[in-house]
């Protein structure tokens, strides 16, 4: 095909670091496109240089219109960059061949020996900082590209000004250069240090530590982020989505009186909002996990709500002396929900709803059954699948979360 597209991703040492096949193409293109700093890589090169910026448009039909084999340069691995994506989507995969270069984001993590499959990347030369701190915020790895005026001692005492001290730092500086130098260290290390321009920072978590929630000036009554809670780790994903509470809850039908059981309540996350709206009545957040009880009582703590109840202990002993629910949410896996439901049934009030959350379609059948053949009621069922916004680098993607499912029975009254 005379007018194949080349992609070639091309380190900080330019042509030397350049495989022979990678030179050649180069060699015998009619066109390289580049950047005005990548181009300089390549004073040798006979055939016409066109310099491109941030115009994609422009670039496209550069591409698209010209006579012979052409050569784009991209800095690192050009697929990890929107350009290349941008240019496969308008002109058709099949016009285009990738040479990678490995990408100064992987050589850091190859540097520190750590995977970055599962990191949040990021640029904050693009990126708002305080975007950054709430995506760093839920993190396991972080990748960071700084910037002039975010530097790695600014990053680091940006994150501890917000309580996120709990990772390990590695400053990765003029990788691939003979002056190449990673410094690991604390967060509080950093702070006032100096780094090459040409860097890389990685933050990798320390295990068994809990989020740190996100400030109380920005709590809603209900509907709160997941992160504003406080969450014990592993088991983050115990916590209710907020988009899944916000209808859990508005299922439960809540009036400012209500007495409210939250069972199975993780990090309390549904009991503390239903207790928000049923101001004037209780909300008990039945737990019988130690630890996950403790931040029941932190998070209600931050909240501020007094009429919320951490109950610790086993069904159904735990509700043995509490008072009739007019609302009753049960959260939880396998078969622990279906027995949840048939104990708690009995103590729900007339006319009073109980929703479940479940992540599985079996449980869902198993309570549609328990329903319909022990108990005798109709219930409503949705599944929901939500799909949150991400920015990875220069991006924007949507990134699925697993269907969960949600029942709902009323008592006759």
């Amino acid at each position: 095909m005379n007018n194949r597209i080349w992609i070639i991703g091309v380190g900080d040492d330019g042509a030397a670091g350049l495989t022979k096949q990678a030179l050649e193409i180069i060699a015998s293109s009619a066109m390289l496109v580049g950047s005005i700093g990548l181009l300089d890589k390549f004073p040798s090169y006979a055939g016409r240089k066109e310099s491109v910026g941030a115009d994609l448009d422009r670039l496209a039909n550069m591409l698209d219109l010209a006579e012979g084999p052409s050569v784009l340069l991209a800095s690192g691995d050009p697929l990890f960059y929107g350009t290349a994506r941008f240019l496969c989507d308008r002109l058709g995969k099949d016009r285009f061949e990738v040479l990678p270069h490995v990408s100064s984001m992987q050589l850091a993590f190859a540097r520190v020996k750590e995977s970055w499959d599962e990191a949040y990347l990021t640029n904050l030369a693009t990126q708002p900082l305080d975007r950054v701190l709430e995506r760093i915020r839920t993190a396991e790895k972080v990748g960071v590209f700084t910037s002039e005026q975010i530097t790695p001692s600014r990053l680091a005492e940006s994150l501890i000004a917000k309580g996120l001290t709990y990772f390990i730092a590695y400053v990765c500086e003029n990788l691939g250069s003979p002056d190449e130098r990673v410094t690991r260290a604390k967060l509080p290390d950093l702070v006032n240090q100096k780094f090459s321009p040409l860097n890389v920072m990685i933050l990798v978590r320390q295990p068994g530590v809990p989020d740190r929630p996100l400030d109380a000036n920005r709590l809603k009554l209900f509907g709160n982020r997941d992160e504003v809670f406080r969450q014990s780790k592993p088991k983050r994903e115990l916590v209710t989505p907020s988009e899944v509470r916000s209808i859990a809850i508005a299922e439960l039908s809540l009036k400012d009186t209500s007495i409210v059981w939250d069972i199975g309540a993780g990090s309390g996350s549904v009991a503390i909002e239903a207790a928000q709206i049923a101001r004037f009545g209780k909300a008990y957040a039945i737990e019988m996990d130690v630890e996950d009880y403790n931040l029941i009582v932190e998070n209600a703590n931050k909240f501020g709500v007094s009429n919320l109840v951490p109950v610790l202990g086993e069904a159904p002993k735990a509700w043995e002396t509490l008072p009739d629910p007019e609302a009753i949410f049960v959260g939880g896996t396998g078969r622990a929900v279906t027995d949840l439901v048939w104990q708690a049934w009995p103590r729900l009030q007339p006319g009073g709803a109980l929703v479940a959350n479940m992540k599985s379609m079996e449980n869902l059948v198993a309570l549609q059954q328990l329903f319909a053949t022990k108990i005798g009621v109709e219930t409503q069922f949705w599944m929901i699948q939500i799909s949150r916004g991400n920015y990875q680098l220069e991006t924007s993607r949507l990134e699925s979360a697993n269907p969960t499912f949600v029942i709902k029975a009323t008592k006759p009254s």
